[in-house]
């Protein structure tokens, strides 16, 4: 089985550093390759990012020339064009914001985000709200970090355990993290908040072997059937 992760910006290291989180949770058999946008925001932090991390996200698939791949796993918090992903390619998709919230349901009443940037709550809002999980969110926090900062793993750290006592006063009983550049930071902060937390990534990468072993993918009635055949331009056109 072969797992494509795309990142939702232009930084290299945090496609290795997600890429890594997502093979420590692939089972035995599965392959993971991470495909970086070759052009976007450097971080997606704000609607504007937003829109072009989808965009970028989207041509980076449909340019794809690599080996054949079985699901595609989205590694972008919030609103990063999961749904035009899904119209896009055959295989299942998986986003790390909708796996985490649906794992984190299974897991206690209420779940709470710890995100980066308070400008983030936005899209991951309307995200939760389409993948139908956002009525179990108690709360998301944002830890004041902007996503390139994640690095420092002693800051990353502190702050998010005092963004995590605020999602907690406000009725979360699991966690999620709410960045792919979190990845790795569920097995320092659960032992400590003594509460389920859920990263992203591992949970989108188990979750997509789960729906490829079963033979499922996305249904092409109605919502996500495949794009109306039409001319579409993409990028600037060439000036003659």
């Amino acid at each position: 089985m072969r797992i494509v992760v795309t990142n939702c910006n232009t930084t290299q290291e945090m496609t290795e550093e997600i890429v890594r989180g997502a093979r420590a949770a692939a089972g035995q058999g599965t392959t993971v390759d991470g495909l970086t946008p070759a052009w976007g925001p450097v971080s997606a932090e704000g609607w504007l990012d937003s829109y072009l991390s989808a965009a970028a996200v989207l041509d980076t698939l449909r340019t794809y020339d690599g080996p054949p791949y079985d699901a595609v796993v989205m590694a972008g918090f919030g609103e990063h064009g999961r749904e035009g992903v899904r119209e896009l390619v055959d295989s299942p998709v998986v986003d790390i914001t909708e796996a985490a919230a649906h794992l984190a349901c299974l897991l206690g009443r209420r779940y709470g985000v710890v995100t980066t940037l308070e400008r983030s709550r936005g899209q991951i809002e309307d995200s939760l709200e389409t993948a139908g999980v956002a009525r179990n969110c108690a709360a998301i926090v944002g830890t004041g970090l902007k996503v390139l900062d994640l690095g420092d793993e002693e800051r990353t750290e502190t702050a998010f355990l005092a963004a995590a006592e605020r999602a907690c006063a406000a009725g979360a009983e699991v966690l999620v993290l709410g960045c792919a550049g979190m990845t790795g930071l569920q097995r320092i902060v659960g032992e400590k908040l003594g509460l389920p937390v859920v990263d992203g990534v591992a949970a989108a990468v188990k979750l997509a072997e789960s729906l490829v072993a079963l033979g499922l993918t996305t249904s092409r009635i109605g919502t996500y059937a495949e794009p109306l055949p039409k001319r579409r331009v993409w990028g600037r056109p060439e000036r003659r």
